[in-house]
């Protein structure tokens, strides 16, 4: 892996700054018989997990809302880019500015809104043409599914799942229909409990997250951006748990749980960072 970034500065041009020539200029370099013996070794394998890292530590800097952080984490995942285009073009496969112009007319193709005489009402509009023209373009695909990688995070899986077959009409009606079916799966989770099996305790915990991912969507919301951000209020309201007992010199292990309420309903009173 190249060396954490640097804060970023103004560039001097623009344009210069969009240039990806010199950032692939560095990675053939590095990856000459006569550049780095680690860069060398390094296969689709390697980079894949890297890439997977770098977008993690992007997404963990949108989630801090932190300008600089952002770009710098942005840098490092354009760098995996650029190593994987290069091992392309090594391959024989294809070049990053294939890949670049590809993806350029792709866009245009889907957004015949903005670069054509389509007309859409909303977004919501945008997203159900989406899906219909990448049927149109693919018709190979076995499934409108397919699209959705195996490797999401099972809830972004369920937000994008049924984000596609809302795409085609596949859809609740309203949030408040997801939310009855929300309650309702609630009560069969409950039954299951109450007969003590615990492969449909499993299955109905998983239908219960599934639907609550759709809900999710109904109300435009991310499932996953909001997950986040109450893991994130989690860890700040149990590490002021773990600082009031550490003040009373007390461990988490010998606390009561009155103990260690009292100082989570006061973490809750003290105002908290945004995002």
């Amino acid at each position: 892996m190249v060396a954490r970034s640097q804060p970023l500065g103004k560039p001097p041009d623009p344009r210069a700054a969009a240039d990806l020539r010199p950032l692939l200029d560095l990675v053939e370099r590095l990856r000459a018989p006569d550049g780095c013996p680690w860069d060398r070794e390094q296969g689709m394998g390697e980079v894949r997990a890297y890439l997977l890292e770098e977008a993690h530590e992007l997404a963990a800097a949108i989630d801090g809302a932190d300008w600089a952080e952002i770009g710098g984490e942005l840098g490092d995942l354009l760098f995996q880019a650029a190593f994987i285009g290069r091992l392309a073009v090594e391959a024989g496969a294809f070049d990053l500015a294939q890949v670049i112009d590809g993806v350029r007319r792709k866009m245009v193709a889907r957004h015949p809104h903005v670069f054509g005489g389509a007309e859409l009402a909303d977004a919501a509009a945008v997203r159900a043409a989406w899906e219909r023209r990448k049927l149109q373009e693919e018709p190979e695909r076995t499934s409108l599914l397919a699209g959705v990688p195996t490797s999401l995070p099972a809830l972004l899986a369920a937000y994008r799942l049924t984000q596609k077959a809302a795409g085609v009409g596949f859809d609740w009606p309203t949030a408040a229909a997801v939310l009855d079916k929300a309650e309702e799966e609630i009560g069969e989770l409950r039954c299951a409990l109450l007969a003590g099996a615990a492969p449909a305790v499993r299955e109905e915990v998983g239908d219960l997250l599934f639907t609550v991912a759709n809900l999710a969507r109904q109300l435009e919301i991310d499932p996953e951006a909001a997950l986040a951000a109450a893991n994130r209020k989690f860890r700040r309201r149990f590490e002021h748990v773990e600082r009031g007992l550490a003040a009373r010199g007390r461990r988490l292990g010998e606390a009561t749980l009155a103990e260690m309420d009292a100082l989570w309903d006061e973490a809750k009173r003290q105002p908290q960072p945004e995002g």
